[in-house]
């Protein structure tokens, strides 16, 4: 089915629609970036899986990322090639098999290392083990997304390291971003050198994490090679890593929703779709942020409970029965009428790997536009989807 990019008029239920030709551009630029500053960028599956797509991927890049077993699983069976796994926790009853899924295993602590790393060994002989470090130092300002705020169980802070570092440890894994510049990883990139510099001869590879928003429009790439590129000078033997994940699926597609009622108590009116913010947009609630609605004026405002003045001003509300599931304010350049589109731009990260069937809301379905136009569905969700998560 042809359909319209700018109204999607021929859409009458929820769909997350992944745009082929916006992936494409991203992949391209992430793929200049790895080969001009040297370095391997690799796919995050936390914030993008769409294994019916890793085909388009597999043109661009070599591996991916996993946190879980099942992500490791997903690399080695749907996208072909080994994880680089890293998990705050390995369990006996998982660490076998996501080895045998995995080219590289980030061990959390000394403690999990010492537990694991033989058995990880035998398990697969030519796994390659890395620690996940914490410099103490990140500019992430939401404490939810913050890996690096006091108290925090990731990594291994440089007081808490040996002097000589085990010997089948080969890499260190740093993870201290979240949609940030290449500003923010040259300020961090300081911190990380000066407390854990001095273990870098004992390393061959370095894998500074994601979040690195390298397809932001405003992003200076440019820096973010330099950088790298003067890092390689100081350090060449060691080879680096990226995993962003954000920055694979960022602005490729849309989640588009309908109006099913308007409703209206002291002054606030609230357009309520057949989608939700918790089941659907959580990070939304999480984060928190506005996403923007396509032909619509976000309006930001510092108590929620204050009315915005203007006409066509909504909420918009979520179906569930959960009474914080809405978001506002919206301006609008008319009056909403049930039936018409609401369309949530960039909501291919994150959100496809964090929805849930909370209320048994039918889940939006996900689909891809090819380079041709034609709409293709990924996926269709229904009843058994839900019943079977009850099961």
């Amino acid at each position: 089915m042809q359909v319209n990019l700018e109204n999607f008029k021929e859409i009458r239920t929820p769909i997350y629609v992944l745009e082929e030709s916006r992936l494409r551009q991203n992949l391209s630029l992430i793929k200049s970036v790895a080969d001009r500053a040297d370095m391997e960028i690799i796919l995050a599956f936390k914030a993008y899986a769409l294994w019916k797509t890793f085909p388009i991927f597999r043109e661009y890049i070599s591996s991916t990322t996993a946190s879980s077993l099942s992500e490791a699983k997903l690399a080695f069976e749907k996208f072909g090639s080994p994880a680089h796994t890293f998990s705050p926790a390995y369990t006996d009853d998982e660490i076998d098999e996501i080895a045998r899924c995995s080219s590289h295993l980030t061990f959390n602590s000394l403690s999990q290392y010492e537990r694991f790393h033989e058995r990880v060994a035998t398990v697969n002989p030519s796994i390659k083990l890395g620690l996940r470090v914490n410099p103490e130092y990140s500019e992430v300002e939401t404490l939810l997304y913050n890996p690096c705020a006091p108290g925090s169980r990731f990594g291994v802070t440089a007081d808490k390291l040996p002097e000589i570092l085990p010997s089948d440890i080969e890499g260190f894994h740093c993870h201290c971003h979240c949609e940030s510049g290449a500003d923010v990883f040259e300020r961090t990139l300081v911190y990380i050198e000066e407390k854990f510099g001095k273990w870098f001869s004992q390393l061959k590879w370095i894998n500074f994490g994601g979040g690195h928003l390298m397809t932001r429009k405003d992003y200076d790439v440019l820096h973010l090679i330099n950088i790298i590129k003067e890092f390689h000078l100081r350090y060449p033997h060691l080879h680096v890593i990226m995993e962003p994940g954000s920055a694979f699926g960022w602005q490729t597609g849309p989640l588009v929703s309908q109006v099913v009622d308007v409703v209206e108590d002291h002054g606030y009116k609230t357009a309520i779709l057949d989608v939700s913010f918790t089941c659907h947009m959580p990070d939304c609630l999480e984060m928190p942020y506005h996403p923007a609605v396509r032909n619509a004026e976000t309006i930001e405002m510092e108590d929620m409970m204050e009315k915005p003045e203007g006409d066509h001003v909504y909420r918009l509300g979520g179906n569930s029965c959960l009474s914080g599931d809405f978001m506002g304010y919206w301006k609008f350049d008319h009056e909403l009428e049930v039936g018409e589109k609401v369309i949530f731009e960039d909501m291919l990260h994150y959100t496809t790997v964090k929805t849930n069937t909370f209320n048994g809301i039918t889940h939006p379905s996900i689909g891809i536009v090819h380079l041709d136009g034609n709409l293709e569905i990924l996926r269709e969700y229904g009843y058994e989807d839900y019943l079977n998560r009850m099961d």
